[in-house]
């Protein structure tokens, strides 16, 4: 980036934020790629993930501003305002996630979540063999994919609506500021 253009950017996300959202997109890759072996493969894939999403959850507490979950993560009435706003084209400009989005975010870790123990809990004796927990696993890890596709889409929108290239600034970590931002 330029002096100027770095002048009228802000650092939003944070090497670990960046890190942590491409490699899930890659281990998720790799578990869907391998879900039908090899098999340490995929398990592995599903044990990174997990180890991931721990250290996030403990991020989103004690990591940067718009790391935190206290920056993004809103009610339901605060999430149903937005879109409304947004379906009239009055939505305001967030820096970090807007509340949309961080209802997505929330989503996706809790189907992740739930496609990883889902999955460990088949190699349990407990579950060992179950179809029914297979099922479930199988149902969550579609639903992962269907959030992903929602959330590229959402991505997409965004960045056309408010001229920026969201999947720059998850790539290098800085938005442009303009003072039209959302608090």
């Amino acid at each position: 980036m330029t002096e100027s253009a770095t002048a009228r950017t802000v650092r939003v996300w944070d090497p670990f934020v960046r890190v942590f959202h491409w490699s899930q997109v890659a281990l998720i890759g790799a578990a869907w790629l391998t879900e039908d072996g090899p098999k340490w493969l995929h398990e592995n894939a599903g044990y990174l993930l997990a180890a991931l999403i721990a250290i996030r959850l403990v991020w989103g507490i004690v990591g940067s501003r718009y790391a935190r979950f206290s920056d993004f993560v809103r009610g339901p009435r605060a999430v149903a305002l937005y879109l409304g706003e947004l379906s009239r084209g009055r939505e305001r400009r967030h820096l970090g996630h807007n509340p949309a989005g961080g209802a997505m975010i929330v989503t996706l870790l809790t189907t992740v979540t739930a496609t990883i123990l889902t999955g460990w809990l088949q190699t349990t004796d407990m579950f060992w063999g179950s179809s029914a927990m297979e099922k479930i696993h199988e149902v969550a890890a579609i639903l992962v994919l269907v959030l992903a596709a929602i959330h590229v889409a959402g991505v997409v929108f965004e960045s056309l609506r408010h001229h920026e290239n969201l999947v720059g600034a998850m790539i290098h970590g800085r938005k442009r500021v303009d003072g039209k931002e959302a608090p």
